[in-house]
């Protein structure tokens, strides 16, 4: 049984009940090593317990550097993003920065979540993975190299169907091959296969309206995996669909994925979802100027299956630790809402 993966070691105080509400400054999180020499105190420190033993594991410019950890010559994480700002210009307004020092790598191979509050720009850290969004500062690095324009690396799979009414799930699929110019015999062939490994063998000649709301989410998963990128992006996916409907997409993409285990980075609402899928879970903090607080390792063995591992109880130990983060940032987002500021340490 694996146990607690962090623990966290600042306290939070309780809210008073008249207490006036203000914004704190954002922290970033500094995660030493057990033998570092480094004399300066981080903000927050975490506790990550593995199978063989207890370490930290350092995370400053490159928050997941422990991800590739091995000789100096391993390979350039799957994406990477540095310092990276982005603000919205609308005419007649003033700017509005979204996210602001953003600092994140995703390995290849490993599954990303990023979890926070509405609004606070998870969609936004997809979009400038994708290359749909131009940074206002900072560098989004793909594999070594800086993204100048679409990554054509990437699936992206929207939380909204993106299924053309027009053509049956055969050719939604079909229609991602044709920018490789792949000859339609093929196409049709690896389209077929894709839609039997996502259980819609018999449905290949159905059109979108025909289908469940998980039957279309199949098609667009597999119109998104027949192209074989190397790099997903999956923006809450899951998120129109029922709780028992979630568990099957859950385990069928998690079945996906183990097959060749591309570098995933995956959005949602859904901490319990993240948890259960990942192997690391990122919390951002509430915007505008978001940023991110924490990143959690999930020591979590694999396979899983998304019903049973809830059960376990280093499900609910991980679980609570990342809900005591994402909480705060939660309150701050309703209290920005509520047109109130928080005070700094104040929501448990």
């Amino acid at each position: 049984m694996a146990a607690r993966a962090y623990r966290r070691t600042r306290a939070v105080a309780q809210l008073p009940a008249a207490t006036k509400l203000r914004f704190p400054r954002q922290r970033r999180l500094t995660i030493l090593p057990a033998n570092s020499d480094q004399k300066e105190r981080p903000t927050w420190r975490m506790r990550e317990r593995r199978h063989r033993g207890n370490g930290f594991m350092a995370l400053q410019d490159n928050p997941h550097d422990a991800a590739g950890r091995g000789d100096a010559s391993v390979a350039a994480p799957a994406v990477a993003l540095g310092g990276l700002d982005i603000t919205f210009h609308i005419e007649g307004s003033p700017p509005y920065k979204a996210v602001t020092g953003i600092d994140l790598t995703v390995s290849a191979g490993e599954f990303v979540s990023v979890v926070g509050p509405t609004g606070c720009g998870k969609s936004t850290l997809l979009n400038a993975a994708a290359g749909l969004l131009t940074p206002s500062a900072g560098t989004v690095s793909i594999f070594g190299q800086p993204l100048t324009g679409l990554n054509r690396r990437a699936g992206y799979l929207f939380q909204a169907d993106a299924l053309m009414p027009w053509k049956t799930a055969l050719d939604n699929v079909k229609v991602a091959l044709e920018p490789m110019g792949v000859p339609d015999a093929e196409a049709d062939k690896r389209a077929r296969d894709w839609l039997a490994r996502v259980g819609l063998r018999a449905f290949v000649d159905r059109y979108p309206h025909m289908l469940s709301g998980g039957q279309r989410k199949r098609v667009g998963l597999a119109q998104m995996l027949i192209r074989d990128p190397e790099i997903l992006l999956m923006d809450e996916p899951f998120g129109p669909l029922d709780a028992q409907t979630r568990q099957i997409m859950g385990n069928l993409l998690l079945d996906l994925w183990s097959k060749d285990k591309k570098a995933l980075i995956f959005v949602t609402h859904d901490l319990e979802e993240a948890i259960s899928l990942s192997d690391r879970v990122v919390v951002m903090s509430a915007g505008p100027a978001a940023g991110i607080v924490a990143d959690y390792t999930v020591p979590l063995p694999r396979p899983r299956d998304i019903a049973e591992i809830r059960l376990e109880k280093a499900f609910h130990e991980i679980h609570r630790d990342i809900w005591a983060s994402l909480r705060v940032e939660v309150q701050k987002a309703y209290a920005m809402g509520d047109g109130r500021e928080l005070v700094e340490g104040a929501a448990s």
